[in-house]
Formats: structure tokens, sequence, C-alpha cells
């Protein structure tokens, strides 16, 4: 299983494209309040297409709630520009339950989260000095379907595209 997370999202495009990922990739989405806007905005529902209704979501009331249940949910890996370890040499397909956890498009990941969990956060290789980060939707994109790859991978290629 794949766990995507979302600590306090800001912007409704992004939950709902990250939202339509998740369900093509077969993996739940999870949010975290507070939100920046309403789950029941159209916007999000536009963003999400009329796939919205069929994706696996979560609303946790705080990180607090959500982290009792996170040893429950899989290996977490948490992603930040800040981090040293590149998300490509993290064994994300490894684990048979993986979290993907997210920071908001404005402040990414709290401090106390980087402090707490520092071994567990990887970076997105960014080559231009000119871009601080990724939009949050391509970065759930990306890491979903970098698990997908590695277990394909560790399969011997027997995961198989949709005839």
């Amino acid at each position: 299983m794949i766990h995507v997370v979302l600590v306090h999202p800001d912007i409704h495009w992004n939950t709902g494209n990250a939202g339509r990922t998740c369900l093509a990739a077969g993996a739940a989405l999870h949010l975290i309040e507070p939100i920046g806007f309403s789950l029941d905005d159209s916007r999000v529902k536009r963003a999400g297409l009329d796939y919205w209704e069929h994706v696996d979501l979560h609303v946790w009331p705080s990180w607090a709630a959500f982290e009792e249940q996170l040893p429950s949910l899989g290996e977490p890996y948490f992603f930040s520009t800040k981090a040293t370890q590149s998300f490509w040499d993290a064994p994300l397909g490894s684990p048979a339950s993986v979290v993907l956890i997210f920071g908001r498009e404005t402040g990414g990941l709290p401090a106390e989260l980087h402090e707490q969990y520092h071994d567990r956060f990887v970076a997105m290789p960014i080559l231009s000095s000119r871009v601080r980060s990724l939009n949050l939707s391509n970065s759930v994109a990306i890491a979903a379907y970098e698990v997908l790859r590695q277990r394909r991978a560790a399969a011997g290629n027997d995961i198989l595209l949709p005839q």
C-alpha cells in the first residue's frame, strides 16, 4: 500500500491533482488539518475531475492524531528540499507499505518534524539554482510512481500495465 500525506495543504488544485494521482497509483490520500480551503470547494473537485469521489481519502484533525497511526501505516519518508538524501537512494519500493509525507506549498514541513524524523527525510534533485522547489502535486506524482517503479524492478517487471 502507498499512503500519500499532505500536511496542511494550502492550494485546492494541488490537492485535487494529488487525489487523482493517488487513485491512478492505487494509493490512499491523507490530509492533515488545518487545510487552507474547503474540501467541498468545486475547484478541488474540478482538479480531481470526476475521480475525486473514488479517492481513498482520510482527513486527520491534527498531525498528532495522524502520528499515532503512522506506525501501522508503513515506513515513512518525508519529502523536503532541505534533505540531504536523494529519494532515488531511498528504498521506497521495499516496504510492503510506504508513507510519503509532504508539507504545505507555502512553507514545507514544520521544523519539529525535521528534528524528530531527520533520518527519514529525502529530496528530489533540482538541478537549477533558480528553482527552489517543485510543485506539490508534481512531487506527489513523481514519488508515487517511483514507489511503483522500484516495486516493478524488484518483482522482475511482473507488474503489468492495464491492457
